[in-house]
């Protein structure tokens, strides 16, 4: 059984920090590409950050970059997204999913389009200004 399972999420004020983690298993870790994708009320989904697997190669969403960092633990089938100078703004469920590489297009690239095999239940995160 496939399992996503985010955990970290809360209530922070604006300025503080959060570490999300991602417990993944069910299915062969580093085959796949793993990130963070958010839902804010009333917003559209938005991609924060993924991690290949083939090089480590990171991408981060333009309104994270310099404030969120995506890693990952093959060893302990885990994906973090450290999330330091937090704003109202980034207040929404952020889900872990994984995406795996098909053909030439590599599993980030699906990431990226919204096309993941896996996702998990979400964790709430609520930044108070």
């Amino acid at each position: 059984e496939v399992q996503l399972v985010e955990s970290g999420g809360g209530l922070v004020q604006a300025g503080g920090s959060l570490r999300l983690s991602c417990a993944a298993s069910g299915f062969t870790f580093d085959e796949y590409a793993m990130g963070w994708f958010r839902q804010a009320p009333g917003k559209e989904r938005e991609a924060v950050a993924c991690i290949s697997s083939t090089d480590g190669s990171t991408y981060h969403a333009d309104s994270v970059k310099g404030r969120f960092t995506i890693s990952s633990d093959n060893a302990k089938t885990t994906v973090y997204l450290q999330m330091n100078s937090l704003k109202p703004e980034d207040t929404a469920v952020y889900y872990c999913a994984a995406a795996a590489s098909q053909g030439y297009f590599s599993g980030s690239y699906y990431f990226l389009k919204g096309e993941y095999d896996y996702s998990g239940q979400g964790t709430q995160v609520t930044v108070s200004s």
